[in-house]
């Protein structure tokens, strides 16, 4: 293979956004990422011109793309389908996720990942189940009927997928199942998330104690922050043990609300962009269903016949211009948000970063945050 150089205005090597250097691809793998003066002479080169490199974004929360459910057929080609959909709007590495459903669709979800990953899917990270342990009373677009408690064969169920797949994530509400549940998922290797809950925050508490590390989808379906009543939100910003996924497409989160957040978050824990993205991602499509109910796409919203918000129509690059725009943070930070945070927060250092050794999986972003090209591998996607 001949090593190449992509050589753009500023490069983001996934903590810091840097200029004067040079991203060096070779056989699908970045070899180097130094400065313009130290490429060996003659080195073949890609000039970006005034565009920013960053690592290909991490999508924690993708329910569907290019025109297809997980829900609907739970199988490596629908996984296959949303994994090139997400690819070409920047996302090159993703978890794909199942809204509550049935514990066949559960156990289908989980037997699909497995074996995508297996077969060497390129852009599937793992898997996400979100719900069905979810609060009715937080359900969002959830279907109530499929909602329901943690049994003994599901936490055995999900131990055990914990132990096969590279990453599970699991939203659970932490007033429908215990801390003990949560202490035994996170022993097994899930990353246990905090969502769709009414608890107080007492019980979030306990519950990331017990080991939950992350909320789903801050502010949305999940008690608010209230002056005697901190419940899911205070506990999201004011524990430093959780991060917390955020859809920034200024119609879930109001900017001046994301922006407080933002201000209000302690660490070490962080908040990171998500899509919620469903099957519209990548596809002209203006409807689709969700266990049999109708969500029609209209003005940037996915709705359910009632008007409930089901899922965002959103990518990556588009929270971005929402972060560095309404929200007003500065263009590091957003890219933080969108590649390395995410990847921190599952335990996926080989995720969300450009640096010698990692696949070279990139974007390239316009000085608007509009997406130009993206790379898989080395290959281009876009």
């Amino acid at each position: 293979m001949t090593a190449t150089a992509h050589v753009a205005a500023s490069l983001f090597d996934g903590q810091t956004l840097r200029r004067g250097v040079a991203l060096v691809v070779d056989g699908g793998q970045i070899t180097a990422v130094t400065a313009l003066a130290d490429l060996p002479p003659g080195m073949p080169r890609k000039d970006h011109g005034a565009d920013t490199l960053a690592p290909g974004f991490v999508d924690l929360q993708v329910n569907g793309g290019g025109g297809v459910m997980l829900n609907d057929a739970p199988g490596p080609a629908t996984l296959a389908t949303m994994a090139e959909a997400h690819a070409r709007l920047g996302a090159t590495a993703i978890l794909p996720t199942l809204i509550t459903d049935t514990a066949a669709q559960t156990a289908a979800a989980i037997d699909a990942a497995t074996r995508a990953i297996a077969a060497g899917q390129s852009g599937i990270a793992g898997l996400h189940l979100e719900g069905p342990h979810l609060s009715p009373a937080r359900k969002g677009a959830h279907d109530a009927a499929l909602i329901r408690p943690m049994e003994a064969a599901d936490l055995a169920l999900l131990c055990a997928a914990a132990r096969t797949l590279p990453t599970l994530l699991l939203t659970v509400a932490p007033e429908v199942v215990t801390p003990d549940h949560i202490a035994a998922l996170t022993e097994a290797g899930a990353v246990v998330s905090l969502g769709h809950s009414n608890a107080d925050y007492a019980t979030c508490c306990a519950a990331t104690k017990a080991g939950a590390r992350m909320v789903t989808h801050l502010f949305n379906a999940m008690s608010p922050l209230a002056s005697r009543a901190p419940g899911l939100v205070g506990a999201a910003l004011d524990q430093g043990g959780l991060s917390a996924g955020l859809i920034a497409d200024a119609i879930h989160v109001h900017p001046a609300t994301i922006a407080a957040a933002l201000r209000a978050k302690r660490g070490p824990g962080e908040v990171f962009l998500v899509t919620d993205a469903m099957a519209t991602a990548g596809s002209a499509i203006d409807q689709f269903t969700l266990n049999g109910r109708r969500i029609s796409r209209r003005d940037g919203r996915l709705t359910l016949d009632d008007g409930t918000l089901a899922g965002a129509d959103l990518d990556m690059a588009r929270a971005l211009q929402v972060m560095t725009g309404p929200v007003g943070i500065g263009l590091e930070k957003a890219l933080r948000m969108a590649t390395s945070a995410p990847a921190q927060v599952i335990g996926r250092g080989d995720l969300g970063h450009l640096r010698p050794g990692s696949a070279a999986d990139f974007v390239l972003l316009a000085s608007d945050l509009n997406l130009r090209q993206v790379w898989r591998s080395g290959n281009p996607v876009i």
